[in-house]
């Protein structure tokens, strides 16, 4: 399994400060939200490429409906340039206005499916962009058109950018997009609900065997589309001490039992006025390793 820290705070600088820190502090990811209105995490990202030298870098996560493709690709091709390829790009729906108005406070949300839809065509568009030569493509929700002229340069990961995205357990429209990329970003709608369960729902509902049978779900999914040779991850999020590391241990090693292949540690239950503090000294304690 590997490590990754989740930074909740908003001040790029410190940003910068703390992937130096997880990169000395043996974890092996740093990453940072990405809001509507809020601290631009690519920029950020840009800069803690050329402050790191091995760590991998990436949003928790890109709400991609909410994106021009094009700017995106354009914006994690740089990061990817800039690390010498350890960016990662996490990929979901966005939020929902029923879940968080403050999401939606420039426009209205055109509906789950519509933004389904763009989130499916902005991947496949992405897959294009991202090899910066010429190229077509004609969906229902964006087009481009063949052009020769200033393309930009390719990206260093091949075949591409590695994707994770957010899959909602046990949709299977969901899981099957999840399928066909690169990681497993876990969502749960327990048997019975009409929507997706909110954070505490999850931890209450969402266990490691539940999580066992929608990875072997997805390995048989992928065998059938013959991409079961290629790496594919499975991320879970959690809040651990790195003071206490029996009680962490505990909670870690039943994900990395039923499949996961990342921990994400994040706490966003912290006041924003003691995030600093608490992030220097969660980063610089390392990762919740046996």
């Amino acid at each position: 399994m590997k490590y990754g820290f989740i930074f909740t705070g908003s001040d790029p600088a410190l940003a910068v400060e703390l992937a130096a820190l997880a990169e000395q502090s043996g974890w092996d990811g740093f990453f940072v939200w990405e809001g509507i209105w809020a601290v631009d995490p690519w920029s950020t990202l840009a800069a803690a490429a050329v402050a790191t030298e091995r760590i991998r870098l990436g949003t928790m996560l890109t709400p991609v409906p909410r994106r021009r493709p094009w700017e995106l690709a354009g914006q994690t091709m740089t990061v990817d340039r800039l690390s010498g390829g350890r960016v990662i790009l996490s990929a979901g729906l966005g939020v929902p206005e029923d879940v968080e108005s403050r999401f939606w406070i420039f426009e209205s949300d055109p509906g789950r499916k519509a933004r389904a839809g763009m989130l499916d065509e902005s991947l496949e568009l992405m897959q294009e962009l991202w090899r910066g030569q010429p190229f077509e493509y004609a969906g229902e929700h964006y087009r481009a058109a063949r052009t020769t002229e200033m393309l930009p340069p390719a990206i260093v990961q091949q075949p591409r950018i590695p994707t994770w995205v957010v899959g909602v357990w046990p949709r299977l429209q969901s899981m099957r997009r999840v399928a066909r990329y690169d990681g497993w970003i876990p969502n749960y709608a327990p048997p019975g609900t009409t929507g997706v369960a909110g954070p505490e729902a999850q931890q209450r509902h969402f266990t490691p065997e539940i999580a066992a049978e929608a990875i072997a779900w997805i390995r048989a999914e992928r065998e059938a589309a013959g991409l079961g040779d290629r790496p594919f991850d499975v991320i879970q999020e959690g809040t651990t001490t790195g003071t206490d590391a029996a009680a962490d241990t505990a909670l870690v090693q039943p994900w990395a039992k039923a499949g996961a292949t990342w921990w994400l540690d994040s706490n966003w239950q912290v006041p924003a006025e003691e995030v600093a503090a608490y992030a220097r000294a969660r980063v610089l304690a390392g990762p919740p390793r046996r």
